[in-house]
């Protein structure tokens, strides 16, 4: 029995150390963990410490590159009006307008107008004048309607009156014309819309280009009365390619017209001009 009660004593000596050294081991274990997590914690700085103080600035970096322009923006509200300034200098004068009135010309020798832009055709007829040798009467071509509208007053006493002839062309054998001796002669009135002003021009078939450029209606040659005969007429601007009057091509020697030749050195410079030409003539409009 004693011998049983030591082997017992012994043995549980024995559980009592082996638990003692599991212990001992197990705590020993966890000494080194945590030996080693503070050794982690120190060299990774796990706890955050306080802000530290801003640092001084830093000199100035370098200027970056320029960046794109951006878009624009709305318009603002529209200031106050400023103050007026003095009035600029007077600019130079403008070109005659092409709405500011209206002219009208007779085209003689033509039954029809010419076409330009603005013209048109009043009415035609017949070239008229004083008989070429009277020292009464009109001095001057007119152009009757070819049929006449007497006034209803009009009476068929006939007697203290002027006479009114037809003209006829007086072209001498080889002159411009020639051809058309003592063909009666026609003329046509005509409007001119836009352009107000009106001349003829003797002794020339240009109308003036400068300072402002003038229309030509026609050009023709230059006519009157014969120099001999008594009666006198005014010059006239007969058309370069005439008509006649159909039917009429008879002497009657009535109101005539001649071509216009100059006198040279009676006042008329030569050579610029020539005494055995026929002058030219031309209407223009603006």
């Amino acid at each position: 029995p004693t011998v049983y009660y030591l082997a017992s004593k012994m043995s549980l000596l024995k559980g009592f150390f082996f638990i003692a050294l599991v212990i001992a081991v197990s705590h020993a274990g966890e000494l080194q963990k945590r030996k080693v997590r503070n050794t982690d914690n120190a060299n990774t700085g796990a706890r955050d410490g306080r802000d530290g103080r801003d640092g001084m600035p830093g000199p100035p970096g370098t200027p970056g590159a320029p960046g794109r322009d951006g878009e624009d923006g709305e318009d603002g509200e529209a200031g106050i009006p400023g103050v007026r300034g003095p009035p600029g200098p007077m600019g130079p004068a403008g070109l005659p307008g092409t709405n500011g009135g209206s002219t009208t010309y007779v085209r003689w020798g033509k039954l029809t107008c010419p076409s330009v832009p603005g013209t048109t055709l009043v009415y035609s007829g017949i070239t008229a004048g004083s008989w070429y040798q009277h020292t009464g009467g009109g001095a001057n071509y007119i152009c009757i309607p070819e049929v006449p509208d007497y006034h209803p007053e009009a009476t068929t006493v006939n007697s203290n009156h002027a006479f009114l002839y037809g003209a006829e062309y007086e072209i001498g054998s080889g002159q411009a014309l020639d051809g058309y001796e003592s063909q009666n002669i026609p003329c046509s009135v005509c409007h001119v819309s836009g352009r107000p002003s009106q001349i003829m021009i003797p002794g020339t078939y240009k109308c003036p280009t400068t300072p402002y450029n003038w229309t030509v209606e026609y050009t023709g040659w230059l006519m009157s009365n014969y120099n001999e005969y008594k009666g006198r007429t005014m010059y006239t601007c007969l058309d370069k390619h005439p008509d006649v009057i159909p039917g009429e091509q008879r002497s009657t020697n009535g109101a005539l017209m001649y071509h216009v030749e100059v006198e040279c050195n009676r006042g008329i410079p030569c050579p610029h001009y020539s005494d055995t030409k026929e002058l030219s003539c031309v209407v223009c409009t603006l």
